[in-house]
């Protein structure tokens, strides 16, 4: 029987790094956290807005958790590979998804040929995902169940037993629960809930 991984790790809330100065450079690592390709432009224009004198803002990004994964990484002109990459090797590096990481340059004045962006852009992103608070969450399955009032207790009994959430409820002729349990579990849950045989499953 195949083993279901049903955990990821991430972040809740932004963070940023301390400024990484290089010949007269000037690095800022920011990471947020994402739901989707809108959460990314805001943050990317909100790191922009912030930092409009800087001359690059490089980013990677990866949404998904287990099938759809997604990612990208961006030079935003820098040398192809040398910031967008690296950048993206580290939410790599941290196994970690959900996240954007933006790394914000102020150019000092020297070159620093293609190994030293790539070290200074690694180098920024790093920091900001050891400074970063990262939680470990677990992927759900969502039930949507109906059942009569008098079969309440029972009905919490088997939720509690298996760890299930109620997201949402409706208390009418009959209740509506909405309920997520974690996908390792989902299969005892419904097992368990069937057993009851007062359970009604909703699409």
């Amino acid at each position: 029987m195949d083993v279901i991984n049903d955990t990821y790790k991430t972040i809740e809330k932004p963070f940023v790094s301390d400024v990484y100065k290089v010949k007269g450079s000037k690095f800022i690592g920011y990471a947020f956290p994402i739901t989707d390709e809108n959460d990314i432009q805001k943050a990317i224009k909100q790191t922009k807005d912030e930092h409009y004198k800087a001359r690059h803002w490089c980013y990677a990004w990866q949404l998904g958790t287990e099938k759809d994964v997604k990612f990208r990484a961006n030079d935003d002109g820098e040398p192809s590979n040398s910031a967008g990459q690296p950048i993206y090797g580290q939410i790599q590096s941290f196994g970690i998804t959900n996240v954007l990481l933006v790394v914000v340059r102020y150019f000092g004045g020297t070159k620093l040929g293609v190994g030293g962006l790539v070290s200074a852009y690694k180098t920024s992103a790093k920091m900001v995902l050891e400074e970063a608070e990262i939680l470990t969450k677990t992927n759900n399955e969502i039930f949507k169940i109906s059942f009569e009032y008098k079969d309440m207790d029972r009905v919490l009994r088997v939720l509690k037993d298996t760890n299930a959430s109620v997201l949402d409820r409706e208390m009418q002729m009959n209740c509506e629960f909405k309920v997520a349990i974690r996908k390792k579990n989902a299969e005892t849950l419904r097992n368990n809930l069937e057993k009851l045989r007062v359970i009604q499953f909703l699409k």
